[in-house]
Parts: structure tokens; C-alpha cells; sequence
């Protein structure tokens, strides 16, 4: 897909971004083509977010039907699904641990820990498949640490309001 398609179908779906003249006055250019990916998928997320029921018993019914549209755009190519799934799951820890925040508080760094368990568990498997014991290695020991991330995260959260005892430090002892 070009930066010209894509920027027309931004513009089909009145989520075109604003031109800036004087830093582009030809237009999008090949470089900004990634960004304009983006701005579509946003768009495309949003359009899906509102277009799916909130209420428990109608709301499987539309994810499930959104992603069987899903899997008949990406096709049977397994390698590709794990890809885009990686670069799903890679958008969302990047989401969660809100770039612009110096410290995260404990819930939304369990959260990211959890999201990037996930990332490590299918490369994990991705590097099985393919018989690289090595990356299968380091993709284990990147899902091991977020785990412990994990759980440190939920515990901090239950000392902030109070349900557990915070953790000694050790060289108190």
C-alpha cells in the first residue's frame, strides 16, 4: 500500500491528518508512510471500538465476527499472524506504559509486564518451531522477568491501598 493510498483512505474516512504547507507542501512523502499506517489503524480501532456492543452477552458475538474478518485479511500464513500479533501486543505495552510518565504506578506496570509476558511466550514458540533452542532460550527468560514484573506490580498495588504489608528489604536483615 502507498503513502498516497493510505493517505486517501484517511481521507475516505474523514481521519485525514492536517497538511502542514509549509513542511510538506508536495503532499505525504514515502517517510511519512508508517505515521499514516498509524493514523489508519487508530481510525480502524476506533471504528471497531464503536462499533461493538458493550453489554456481556452481545459483545463476544462482535469481537468474534470482527475477527473472523481479521483472519480472512491476513490469510492462512501462520508466520505472518505471529507477526502481526508481536507488533499488536508490541503497540499496547508501549500504550500502557505511558512513553511520557517517569515512573508508572503499579497497576499499569503489571499490566505492561503482563502484555510483554505474552510477547516473549509467542516468540518463544515462534523460535521452538524453528528448532533455535538459543532463541527460544532468551524469549523464556524475557517471559520469566515479566512474570516476576508481574507480580511485583499486583503487590505494590495491595500495599497503595492497603491490603499487604510492604516488602522488607533483605539487606535490613
Amino acid at each position: 500500500m502507498s503513502t498516497e493510498q493510505i493517505h486517501a483512505a484517511l481521507a475516505a474516512l474523514a481521519a485525514e491528518p492536517e497538511a502542514d504547507p509549509e513542511k510538506r507542501p508536495e503532499g505525504p512523502r514515502e517517510e511519512d508512510r508508517l505515521h499514516l499506517l498509524g493514523t489508519l489503524l487508530a481510525k480502524t480501532e476506533l471504528e471497531i471500538t464503536a462499533a461493538t456492543r458493550l453489554t456481556e452477552e452481545e459483545e463476544i458475538e462482535d469481537v468474534l465476527e470482527t475477527l473472523l474478518g481479521w483472519g480472512e485479511g491476513v490469510g492462512a500464513d501462520p508466520g505472518l499472524e505471529i507477526n502481526v500479533l508481536t507488533n499488536r501486543l508490541q503497540r499496547t505495552a508501549l500504550q500502557v506504559s505511558a512513553p511520557e510518565a517517569e515512573e508508572l504506578p503499579p497497576g499499569r506496570e503489571a499490566a505492561f509486564a503482563a502484555v510483554m509476558t505474552a510477547v516473549y511466550a509467542l516468540s518463544a514458540q515462534f523460535h521452538a518451531e524453528r528448532g533455535d533452542t538459543e532463541g527460544t532460550r532468551h524469549a523464556l527468560s524475557g517471559a520469566e522477568e515479566a512474570l516476576i514484573d508481574i507480580l511485583q506490580g499486583m503487590h505494590d498495588l495491595r500495599v497503595a491501598i492497603g491490603d499487604a504489608p510492604e516488602q522488607e528489604d533483605e539487606a535490613d536483615d
